[in-house]
């Protein structure tokens, strides 16, 4: 059996449930709280809320359904459910940095957990380096007598740059420090960090895992001696936990993950594909394509790849958001994970840009819909944006019109 036909039977099989009357899917516990029928069931209850139900805060059985079905998934021991991705990651960091501590991070991770590292944690006198995360060597020169984590999200989503994951694992371990990695991309259907050395692996449910667009949240799943310190103490203090209802949500799209995977993974290279021949493109970014300078790596840490890309170019961002404005399938949106395909047109000197001669990057994520729709929308709004003169254009052939009308 394979790693995904494995996950196969995680996600779409579960035992019978006398307790639930036989229920197929688990029961929404809508309640805040749980009684007792004596004081000394509460007070051995109150001894480890986090393995029984006392306040919903702290553990709810619709949620806890959900965070054994990921722990599982992730090959970790557990695994707990947070409000939004950003809930989790914060928590999870929080649970080991200290005060004066050094941590060092991809440069091309998430916007928002830069700025949690790299401005938010400065008032807690807690240092953050960025580094080239292709580069093994980076991380290696950034280590300071203080390094206490190594912060990866690999692949990355704008640029979808890899980390060796096994080489960072290892660096940690040898100056005593610990790893998170991002792993909302490849899922843990194409890719299991903690089996590869990685402490803490978190993810944005409200991506791939819930795949509809209706959800948010976030999850951090490891082995018991990281999480229970952070489950008793982020999570309970910090307060950012999942409600039953988001649970019972996205335990329904988790029932469907490793099918919806296969579907991106493929209709994803075959639009990447397409994309990478048109000549409005100087460089693609996808790791399950031969050209990604990362290939190789890829390959040794992924079995899959998820539908979400970029390319770079050197034509205009109003010539590229037009020509996004003429498509029918893409939707024009930030995030991605769900069943639509979406696109993001963004000037490249407000990112990480290499070469100042590429003055755009656009990002496209691949939905459920049939690939060759999408490369048929891709190519008809094109088709309209070249014959469609700019006022550039209308002004050299119409000299005696100014260029306001």
């Amino acid at each position: 059996m394979t790693a995904n036909e494995k996950n196969f039977s995680i996600v779409a099989h579960d035992e019978h449930d006398d307790h639930h009357h036989g229920s197929i899917n688990v029961p929404i516990y809508q309640t805040s709280l749980f009684s007792f029928d004596t004081y000394e069931q509460f007070n051995l209850a109150r001894v480890d809320e986090q393995e029984n139900f006392v306040y919903s805060r702290g553990n709810n059985p619709t949620v806890r359904f959900l965070e054994d079905k990921l722990a599982q998934l992730e090959r970790g021991e557990r695994a707990k459910c947070f409000a939004s991705g950003m809930a989790a990651i914060s928590a999870a960091i929080m649970s080991i940095v200290r005060s004066g501590d050094h941590v060092i991070c991809s440069h091309q991770a998430y916007g928002p957990t830069r700025e949690f590292l790299g401005n938010y944690l400065q008032k807690f006198g807690i240092e953050t380096t960025f580094v080239d995360g292709s580069d093994l060597d980076h991380w290696k020169n950034a280590v300071q007598s203080n390094t206490r984590l190594l912060y990866l999200e690999s692949p990355t989503s704008m640029f979808f740059q890899l980390q060796d994951i096994r080489g960072c694992t290892d660096l940690a371990a040898s100056i005593g420090a610990e790893t998170i990695l991002d792993n909302s991309w490849a899922t843990p259907c194409f890719q299991n960090p903690l089996t590869l050395g990685v402490g803490l692996v978190v993810h944005s449910i409200t991506k791939y895992i819930s795949g509809h667009s209706d959800c948010l949240g976030g999850v951090v799943v490891g082995s018991k001696r990281l999480m229970d310190p952070l489950m008793s103490t982020e999570y309970m203090l910090f307060g950012g936990v999942m409600t039953p209802q988001t649970a019972g949500l996205v335990t329904r799209g988790l029932r469907t993950l490793p099918l919806r995977m296969q579907r991106h993974e493929s209709s994803g290279l075959k639009v990447a594909e397409y994309v990478s021949r048109q000549r409005y493109v100087a460089r693609i970014n996808h790791p399950g394509l031969p050209n990604h300078p990362q290939y190789e790596l890829a390959k040794t840490q992924m079995t899959g790849t998820g539908s979400l890309f970029s390319f770079e170019s050197r034509e205009s961002v109003d010539k590229l958001r037009a020509w996004a404005d003429h498509m029918h399938f893409f939707r024009i949106g930030a995030s991605w994970g769900g069943f639509e395909s979406l696109i993001n047109v963004n000037a490249l000197h407000t990112l990480n840009a290499k070469d100042p001669q590429l003055g755009t990057l656009v990002r496209l994520y691949i939905g459920a819909e049939d690939p060759e729709d999408l490369i048929q929308d891709l190519d008809q709004a094109w088709r309209c944006v070249e014959q469609s003169p700019s006022e550039e254009e209308l002004y050299e052939q119409n000299p005696g019109i100014n260029q306001k009308g």
